[in-house]
């Protein structure tokens, strides 16, 4: 069975669906703020689903509990896009972060990223369209959204195109602030937007490992108000335009340049574990990866500092127990990512959701276990 319905129950049975949510996810059809034109992941990139030429298809991708691309930055009639730039989140995170955010009746609520409108959809019929505000920075899905959220509710929330950075002032203060878009530095608008004890749910990452989803809870501080809470769950999403990383690592390792050369006793492999991964990340910051195929199960590690000029590779092969570096440029990125490994092994190999984030007005700073013990500050 294809349809909401089955959606919902997929999404209760999976334990995604807090009791309190059920009665929206049902109330609101997620097909309804599909485009007729959908991309689907294939080999090599996102193929178009076309609502006319594949009714079926494309049903079972608005019912099924995985992210749909709705717009690609590849030009007109390309079969195979490559860069997504909107997309339909997945539905059980979407459930799970509407969970985080922790809402109760009255409360009014700011969206960055309305994207098709669904999740502002979900809010609306929660709290009432009246008390849901979303900010959207392409106007073309903006007003795709609004069209979208009239017939569904017949009674849209306020859409606002602008810069999701500044938030929307003039609604404010909001008792809860969402972001389904990823950033790095917490924008201050909205933390200030925030009324004191209100909760701040978004996802965050590094240039190393995007994402996790943080939720901030925000009080006054002697400098103005602070946002500081725990990693509460996963979230990858895309991120907020003016704060995404370059994206083509290997440009800076074609540019070569000199190199220190030596061998390694850790396995490249070790980006592989989600909380080591995430602990070099906060460590070895403005650091990108990369990896390169190579023959019989051998393959490359590239990490790279755009704004810097450095690089290295780490060449892995199977059964071998030290692997040949190459680092070029004023950082040494793999020596780094050693001792970050080294640091996370000493402190535990702690997980994910044991570190926090702490937004003040001069500064945020990732912690572990408590917000006073500073893992890196900014």
């Amino acid at each position: 069975m294809t349809g909401p319905s089955a959606l919902v129950q997929q999404l209760a049975d999976g334990e995604h669906l807090p009791a309190d949510w059920r009665a929206p996810f049902e109330h609101v059809d997620r097909a309804r703020f599909l485009p007729d034109r959908v991309w689907a992941r294939v080999d090599g990139g996102y193929a178009p689903v076309d609502r006319a030429d594949d009714p079926e298809r494309w049903k079972r991708l608005a019912y099924r509990d995985e992210p749909v691309v709705t717009r690609v930055e590849d030009p007109p009639g390309a079969p195979i896009a490559l860069t997504p730039s909107s997309s339909a989140s997945m539905p059980s995170i979407v459930a799970r972060m509407l969970a985080a955010l922790q809402v109760e009746d009255g409360h009014r609520v700011l969206e960055i990223g309305t994207g098709t409108g669904y999740n502002a959809a979900l809010l609306a019929a929660r709290l009432g369209a009246e008390r849901v505000t979303t900010v959207e920075v392409d106007p073309d899905v903006a007003a795709a959204a609004r069209r979208s959220l009239k017939a569904a509710l017949g009674r849209a929330p306020a859409v606002v195109t602008g810069d999701g950075a500044q938030g929307w002032r003039a609604a404010a203060p909001y008792d809860r602030t969402i972001a389904t878009c990823s950033v790095h530095d917490v924008p201050r608008a909205w933390i200030e937007q925030t009324a004191p004890g209100g909760i701040i749910v978004l996802p965050w990452g590094t240039t190393l490992r995007n994402g996790v989803l943080l939720r901030l809870t925000v009080d006054e501080g002697p400098e103005g108000p602070v946002a500081s809470g725990p990693v509460v769950d996963d979230a990858a999403f895309m991120w907020m335009r003016a704060q995404a990383p370059p994206r083509d690592v290997m440009a800076v390792a074609r540019a070569g340049g000199e190199t220190h050369d030596s061998r390694t006793g850790l396995d490249p492999h070790v980006l592989g574990d989600d909380d080591a991964w995430f602990a070099a990340g906060v460590l070895v910051p403005g650091c990108q990866w990369a990896t390169g195929q190579g023959p019989d199960g051998a393959w490359t590690l590239w990490l790279a500092d755009a704004a810097g000029g450095s690089w290295a590779s780490v060449d892995y092969e199977p059964d071998a127990r030290e692997y040949d570096v190459r680092q070029h440029g004023p950082r040494r990125l793999w020596t780094e990512v050693e001792a970050a490994h080294t640091w996370w092994t000493e402190a535990g190999r702690p997980a994910r959701t044991r570190f926090g984030l702490t937004v003040a007005a001069a500064a945020q700073h990732v912690w572990l276990d408590d917000p006073g013990t500073v893992v890196r500050a900014r």
